[in-house]
């Protein structure tokens, strides 16, 4: 699998070298994109993954199971948790979002984008409400700062996944609704949810639970990524807990266990396996549960995301250190 992963980048760094700087080769994968519209500073930003477009393939309408029936999820497995008021919480399993990366499904009546990038470790939730409409989305293939671009159905836009913003086509500009989620090992929200809901398997030919990233969070330098490192000697792979454009490294915070910073209380409890380390995403080291939560104990939206990405999409963002 390493192998594979090597030949996808040797491959993304070819495509991105030779037709990066010019968008009309894109044109005969994207005929409805409109590519007159576009907040790149350059053409060259952008670069294959490996994948074309829907090669890593979205899940929709996902069906669900009560989360007493599951079986074969180890405890410490991450899943990524949505709790909507007056809705029963739902649990989105890494296992299968490693494969899929987008899972477009409803909450009572909300309409919500569940997206996982394994290659920033960025998991995010989004509203796909968004100027009147209600999108669909899909996995491009694409990456910018090794950070996965997804793109809606409706209208063929491209949508940075890191920071929730149309970046090419007519949806340009546009920010999509970022809801409260957090990753937590499975048995952390069977404990808390007695009564909540998990995501089924997929009817895909996957290796649901394997790792294909295995090391990648370990590793000295990030996939795909010829940025600037982040400063202040972070390693490029640490984790950092990103609300809004500040980042605090999760190690910090996991050996203080509480933070009470800037309005924020954010707490760290161990329990959640890594989905980038070993080869079975089981095993992998614990880097436990972040939630960040303000003054009245209400959870807000944020990512744990790599130190790299955070830098390359807030470059001057605050880096909250000791």
């Amino acid at each position: 699998m390493r192998k594979l992963i090597a030949i996808a980048g040797l491959l993304g760094l070819i495509w991105g070298g030779t037709v990066a700087a010019d968008p009309g080769f894109w044109r005969h994968e994207w005929p409805d994109t409109d590519f007159s519209q576009t907040t790149l500073d350059s053409w060259a930003e952008v670069i294959s993954g490996g994948p074309g477009k829907d090669g890593i393939p979205a899940i929709d309408a996902p069906q669900f199971i009560r989360v007493d029936q599951v079986q074969g999820i180890a405890e410490t497995e991450p899943v990524i948790t949505v709790d909507i008021e007056g809705q029963t919480p739902r649990a989105y399993p890494i296992r299968y979002l490693t494969w899929h990366e987008i899972v477009n499904d409803r909450i009572g009546n909300v309409p919500v984008a569940v997206t996982f990038c394994p290659l920033c470790n960025s998991a995010l939730t989004f509203d796909r409400r968004v100027a009147g409409r209600v999108l669909s989305f899909g996995v491009s293939g694409k990456l910018r700062n090794s950070d996965m671009i997804m793109y809606d159905r409706e209208t063929q836009s491209w949508w940075q996944q890191a920071i929730g913003q149309g970046v090419v086509g007519e949806m340009t500009g546009q920010i999509l609704t970022q809801l409260p989620s957090w990753m937590e090992g499975f048995a952390d929200f069977a404990r808390s949810h007695p009564d909540g809901l998990v995501m089924a398997e997929p009817p895909w030919n996957r290796a649901y639970g394997r790792n294909p990233y295995r090391g990648y969070d370990s590793a000295p330098r990030p996939f795909l990524y010829s940025g600037d490192p982040p400063p202040h000697g972070i390693a490029p792979l640490a984790r950092v807990v990103r609300v809004g454009d500040r980042a605090w490294p999760l190690e910090r915070l996991a050996q203080a266990q509480e933070l009470r910073e800037g309005g924020l209380v954010l707490t760290w409890r161990a329990g959640q396996a890594s989905a980038l380390d070993t080869d079975r995403i089981a095993q992998g080291r614990d880097v436990g549960s972040v939630r960040v939560r303000d003054g009245q104990g209400r959870d807000l939206p944020h990512d744990v995301m790599f130190a790299f990405a955070f830098h390359a999409f807030w470059p001057e963002g605050d880096w909250m250190l000791d």
